[in-house]
């Protein structure tokens, strides 16, 4: 996939950008950012717009309202926060497509910025609304969409409104573009993919998909005790997705015929109660407690995870290993981001989760990319189309 982004476009100044950030922010109960990554994220492609003279018109979303002015989901905070990073005023507007907006919008000047209250408390945003989505692009003259981490979104200011305005990824999307294309067409081998979290569900298409591209898969977390189910492992009262054992015995067949070696936990933390103050055991899968609830991998599944991430040329890592929120149900989380981070190759975090340990666990910096959005990536790499993308110009 080769996407135009902004970069491409010739003349800026004096243009009107639409900006579709993705600004969905942790805000506290005192109204304060706790986590202010994403905006930090989305400052290339602002100052890239502001330095060539663009009129700048950013269109976020925060949170869920449902369609209804909530103020507490309102993007002022943002807004604060932006004017701090930036060290300029920034015109914030309220009501959107009012004639207080219309003359705010006739009045920028180049290198001005104006950001739109949340989107999403109009029900039209996620209902996809043709007429909104036009009345969206009637803003500005040119689209650019930064948002990776909501291109799976069929709503007006990611989908919609690419059908009535030229449009261009950010800097960002771009980036995260060129990233996963890469992950898909051409990835160095050993491809080594490190999958966990909760829900077989969630990631059944994604394995399926994964199967045809990697040559190793480690499972961890939740998910993996169903694909222990498929083998005939007994696991105790650890979270099974019952409704999903026989799929999971046909991925594994089908793992087995490409010849891709599909690795499960051989030892596991075991409680007996899910708490973070619960004692446990380290057992192997073959010993496992009737009464046991497994809370993360075991210290040889870390020594045989680290070592195949250690050998790749090529890793996507999307969940976390164990109950990493936990501190003691962390190391296996833990010990996936410290051995990707000391391999120099292609070490991918999809976002979500995971890259939200890795930036706990201070390890950033050392990865070759930490994706920003969970469920895009997720889409991308299941080789579904992504509606943010689909109207986006081409390269030429």
């Amino acid at each position: 996939m080769n996407k135009a982004s902004i970069a491409d476009y010739k003349y800026l100044e004096g243009t009107k950008v639409i900006l579709r950030e993705d600004f969905n922010v942790p805000i506290n109960k005192n109204g304060v950012i706790s986590d202010d990554k994403k905006i930090i994220e989305a400052l290339p492609t602002i100052n890239f717009l502001i330095e060539r003279g663009a009129k700048v018109i950013i269109i976020s979303h925060l949170g869920r309202p449902e369609g209804k002015v909530d103020p507490k989901f309102s993007l002022e905070p943002v807004v604060e926060r932006l004017k701090e990073l930036l060290d300029m005023p920034i015109l914030f507007e309220k009501e959107l497509f009012s004639e207080h907006m219309q003359k705010m919008l006739r009045t920028m000047k180049n290198g001005d910025v104006m950001v739109l209250e949340n989107i999403r408390f109009f029900p039209e945003e996620e209902k996809n609304d043709e007429e909104f989505a036009k009345k969206l692009a009637d803003l500005g003259d040119i689209y650019c969409d930064d948002a990776f981490g909501t291109s799976h979104r069929a709503h007006a200011s990611i989908a919609g409104i690419t059908k009535f305005i030229p449009s261009y990824c950010g800097l960002l999307m771009a980036k995260e573009v060129e990233v996963f294309s890469q992950l898909i067409e051409n990835p160095q081998r050993p491809f080594v993919a490190i999958l966990g979290g909760a829900k077989v569900s969630d990631k059944i298409k994604l394995i399926s998909n994964l199967i045809e591209k990697v040559d190793c898969i480690l499972i961890g977390g939740a998910m993996s005790y169903t694909f222990l189910a498929a083998e005939g492992y007994n696991v105790g009262n650890s979270k099974v997705d019952e409704a999903k054992i026989e799929y999971a015995k046909l991925l594994l067949e089908k793992a087995k015929n490409k010849k891709v070696k599909i690795c499960l936990p051989i030892d596991h933390l075991v409680a007996k109660e899910f708490s973070f103050l619960a004692d446990y055991d380290v057992c192997s899968s073959e010993h496992f407690p009737e009464d046991g609830i497994g809370m993360d991998i075991g210290p040889k599944t870390i020594r045989m995870f680290s070592k195949l991430i250690s050998q790749a040329k090529t890793a996507y890592w999307n969940g976390p290993m164990g109950v990493f929120e936990y501190k003691r149900f962390s190391k296996g989380t833990r010990a996936v981001a410290k051995a990707m981070a000391e391999n120099k190759n292609q070490m991918i975090v999809g976002g979500g989760d995971s890259a939200s340990a890795v930036r706990n666990f201070g390890f950033e910096n050392d990865f070759y990319f930490v994706s920003t959005g969970g469920g895009a990536s997720l889409a991308m790499l299941e080789g579904s189309e992504l509606p943010g993308l689909v109207n986006l110009k081409d390269k030429e």
